[in-house]
This record gives C-alpha cells, structure tokens and sequence, in this order.
C-alpha cells in the first residue's frame, strides 16, 4: 500500500523539473512572439502617424471666378465653373428691399457688375470695389435728376466693432449700401477673387 500510495509522488516529483523548464520555454516563446507583435504593430503604425501631419491635409487656396449676392438670403457665395466655394452670411445697407436708385438711399444696388479694385487700407479691415454705377444705373439716375452715388463695396467690420471678428448671422443690415463679412471672411474673398471678377447681386 505504501509503495501503490508512495509511485505516483515520487513520479511528480521527478517530473516537477521538466515541467517548470516546458513553462519557462512557454513563457519565453511567448514573450518573444509578443515582442515581435509589437515591433510589427510599431513598424506597421509609424508610416501611417507620419502621414498624418497637418500639411497632408492642408486644404488649397480658395479661387473664384465669380461672385454671387442673395440679398434677400443675406449670403455672399463664392464660385467656380459653376460650383459654390463657400458661402459667408452678409449683411447689406440700412434700406435692404430693392435696388440703389440715388446716391444716399441706404440701398444695395441690384444686378451684375464686376470687382474693378481693392483697398487694402479700409477703414473695414479690407475692402474689394465694386463697379456701380453702370451705364443703366446712370441713364436711370440722369433720366429722373439723381446722383447714383456709388463707393459701393464688399468690405469687412468697421475698426470700432467689439464683436465676433466672423459673425454666423448679421442681425441687423449697417451699411450704407455694401456689401458687409466678417474680417476673417473678407480676408478669405479678397485673397479668393482677381480683379474683373464678375458680382451678380441679386433680389
């Protein structure tokens, strides 16, 4: 009985060695397949962090060949071959409803012009000209003994201004019959448009 109950502790025992050598093996094969999972997930992620940098995804210099006004929108669109750029909220002179007849009327001229100069010292940050008064809106000034006025422009916030240099929404229409954007705004469609680029105003 002592033999029968004895065999299979010593057999533990002489086998006890060889088991904690399997488990060392184990633990070291293991630990080295997991080095190299490691080595292989580094190697396999710097290519793709180096790519990620800022100047992979710099977007490119905004460029319009026209520009379109909706008033009654309160929008200023920026456009290319057809396809909208951007668009920036406006807002317009004091009078808003209809188009600049007089010099002085408070009113944002209506139909198609084109940016004929730029003031890069404006009193509202930076200024783009546009070419009112036509040759209609002269004829029709003449016609009813009027001074179309003119000095209209699409321009950013005046130097006293305390608010949101890019406002989302203009709540109130300032001007005194131009075209007004934020400064950020401005500083994007000035760099965006060349000179003769054509402006539809619209209703």
């Amino acid at each position: 009985m002592n033999i029968f109950k004895n065999g299979p502790r010593v057999r533990l025992r002489f086998l006890a060695p060889f088991a904690r050598s399997a488990r060392l093996t184990m633990a070291i094969a293991l630990a080295a397949l997991l080095g190299l999972a490691a080595a292989a997930g580094d190697a396999m992620a710097k290519p793709a962090t180096a790519k990620a940098t800022p100047a992979a995804f710099a977007m490119p210099a905004l460029k319009a060949d026209r520009i379109v006004v909706l008033k009654s929108a309160r929008k200023l669109e920026l456009l290319k071959d057809g396809v909208v750029l951007k668009t920036y909220p406006i807002a317009l002179g004091a009078s808003p409803i209809g188009p600049k007849r007089a010099g002085g009327d408070g009113k944002t001229p209506e139909g198609v012009y084109t940016i004929d100069g730029r003031l890069p010292h404006s009193a509202y940050h930076l200024a783009l000209h546009v070419s009112y008064p036509n040759a209609a809106d002269r004829a029709q000034a003449a016609a009813a003994h009027r001074d179309p006025g003119g000095d209209i422009e699409i321009h950013g916030l005046p130097g006293w201004y305390q608010g949101p240099l890019d406002p989302e929404r203009f709540y109130k229409d300032w001007t005194h019959g131009c075209v007004s954007v934020g400064d950020r705004a401005i500083e994007e469609i000035y760099r965006a448009v060349d000179i003769g680029t054509p402006i539809e105003i619209r209703p």
